[in-house]
Parts: structure tokens; C-alpha cells; sequence
């Protein structure tokens, strides 16, 4: 199964929950009317794409049918298909920028996202690519974290650096770096706590741990992906403008997919902090985290 598949039986229930469905809206249009257009603002925000997209995307759209004098619900739905597309576009760069040996992945988000799980699909993905990988436990106050991660790394075949629950997450980063250098590692993953975005002591210490990734590489590529759950809506906005205030947030990792997902908010997240969603998790197995496509997944949340 592949992306557009599996990401439109993930959006399946998303699309079902709606007041009035997308397709079925672009289905019947047989010429402009203002019903039309509030039907398909109030579904985008239904979608939790966010008042600011869906009230900016319908005008852009508004303007095209005018312009191009489009006629037909399928003209219509691609020229909707264009214009959300390119708003993910315009986040940025969709591509993990690990060019330099070690570069580094940091992980963060709040508890119950899937980061671990996360990081061992991307080890998978990176080992058989002929990657050297390297996970760093760096979640050490989560019971049971960093045996999970050591599950991942052996299923993989990437290394692990660990320490004792309750030690110092920036000791085992600063380890994980040590230990990359000596075992020439292409990718280091770091896991870290499922920290709270409102409590200002954790946020400080995943500012620690960046510090100490650029002291120790300071020419080293670093990624800092928030992982977010799809099914939060509107509230993985408020977490990725926290999370990007202390961490330098890079991208996006949408899991979840898979469940009651309402995936708009990408487009909330794209259009108002510049971020690029660069994976999306659509099932349990290790190749079910795949490489987001914009266009592909505008195809399927628009029917």
C-alpha cells in the first residue's frame, strides 16, 4: 500500500466526521455561489487546518475561479488541490538535512506521541539504507524507555547508548556524541522525555541538550523534529509554537494517521511557524513512517 493508500484510509474517519464532506461538496458544484465556499471554509476547519488557512485558501480559490474562469467540480477541486498544496510547500524543506558524519536528529514532544517508536522506524528505515545509526536514550525518566529504544536498536541493527533511569539526559547525549565520533556513525537519534510544554524546567533542559550538541559539533547537521500526535488538532499548534521557542524546531513527524486523525492542522502549523512536516506515521510496522508528500496527501484529505 502506498502513501495516497494508506494516508487516505487514515483520513477515512477524519473525512466522515465532517458536517459536510469535501467530495461531495466539489461533487455537486455546478456554478460559484457563496453556500459553496462557506461550506468548504467550515470543512477545512473542520479539517483543524486552522481559520487563518481555510478562510485564506477559499479567497485564493475565489480569486482562481474568477481569473481562470473554471467551470465544474473537478476543475474546482484541483485548482483547492493547488492551493493547499502549496501552502505546505512553502514551509520549507522536506528532506532530513544529515550531511556531515556524525549528524544529529533530536526528537521532542510531549508524552504519548510515539517518539520512541518514532525514532526505531527511522533507524530501521536509515540502517537499510546502509546508514550507520546510533540511538541515544536521552528519555531517562520514563519507566521502561530506554529498554524500549534498545528493542528498536537490536530490531534495526543500530547501536545504543544508554544510562540509569533518573540520570542526567545531557550526560547520555554528551556520551551519544562521544560514542558516534569513535564508531564513525552517520545518524545519531535522540530520544528525549515526554516533557510537558508548559513546565519551563524541562523546556530548560532540552535547551541544555541542544547547547551541548553544538559545543560538541559545532559543523555537525541537527534536526529537531517534533513529533506530534494527529489526533490533538488544534492543540499540537499550541505545542509546536512552545516546543519551537526553546528547541529550534526543524520539522514535523505527524503519527497517527492511522486512527480518528484530523491531519489539517499541518496546514495551521505550515502557514503560521514556517514548518515542514518531513514524516507521517500511518501504522504500527517499521515502513508505515514514510516520507511526507504534500500533494498526495491534499488528494486524499480533499476526497
Amino acid at each position: 500500500m502506498g502513501f495516497f493508500d494508506k494516508i487516505k484510509q487514515g483520513l477515512s474517519r477524519t473525512k466522515k466526521s465532517m458536517t459536510v464532506s469535501m467530495n461531495n461538496l466539489f461533487a455537486a458544484f455546478s456554478k460559484e455561489n457563496e453556500a459553496f465556499y462557506d461550506e468548504l471554509e467550515e470543512s477545512l476547519i473542520l479539517a483543524d487546518a486552522g481559520v487563518d488557512v481555510a478562510c485564506s485558501s477559499v479567497e485564493r480559490l475565489r480569486e482562481a475561479v474568477h481569473a481562470e474562469g473554471l467551470r465544474g467540480g473537478e476543475a474546482v477541486q484541483n485548482a483547492m488541490v493547488d492551493i493547499l498544496t502549496d501552502v505546505l510547500e512553502q514551509a520549507g524543506s522536506r528532506e532530513l538535512q544529515a550531511n556531515t558524519r556524525p549528524s544529529v536528529v533530536l526528537m521532542v514532544g510531549v508524552n504519548g506521541v510515539g517518539k520512541t517508536t518514532t525514532i526505531g522506524k527511522l533507524a530501521s528505515r536509515y540502517t537499510a539504507m546502509g546508514k550507520k545509526v546510533l540511538l541515544c536514550a536521552g528519555d531517562t525518566f520514563r519507566a521502561a524507555a530506554a529498554e524500549q529504544l534498545t528493542v528498536w536498536a537490536e530490531r534495526s541493527g543500530a547501536g545504543i547508548v544508554r544510562h540509569e533511569e533518573g540520570s542526567d539526559p545531557a550526560a547520555v547525549v554528551f556520551d551519544g556524541i562521544a560514542a558516534a565520533r569513535a564508531r564513525g556513525c552517520d545518524l545519531v537519534f535522540v530520544d528525549t522525555a515526554g516533557r510537558l510544554h508548559n513546565k519551563q524546567n524541562l523546556m530548560n533542559e532540552l535547551a541544555k541538550i541542544r547547547r551541548i550538541i553544538r559545543r560538541e559539533l559545532p559543523d555537525a547537521d541537527v534536526e529537531t523534529l517534533l513529533v506530534l500526535d494527529a489526533t490533538t488538532g488544534q492543540n499540537g499548534l499550541i505545542q509546536a509554537r512552545q516546543f519551537q521557542d526553546a528547541a529550534e524546531l526543524t520539522g514535523i513527524v505527524l503519527t497517527k494517521l492511522d486512527g480518528t486523525a484530523k491531519g489539517g492542522i499541518v496546514f495551521a502549523i505550515a502557514n503560521e511557524l514556517e514548518l515542514p512536516v518531513k514524516f507521517v506515521g500511518v501504522g504500527e510496522q517499521a515502513d508505515d513512517l514514510m516520507p511526507f508528500e504534500p500533494r498526495k496527501f491534499v488528494e486524499a484529505l480533499l476526497g
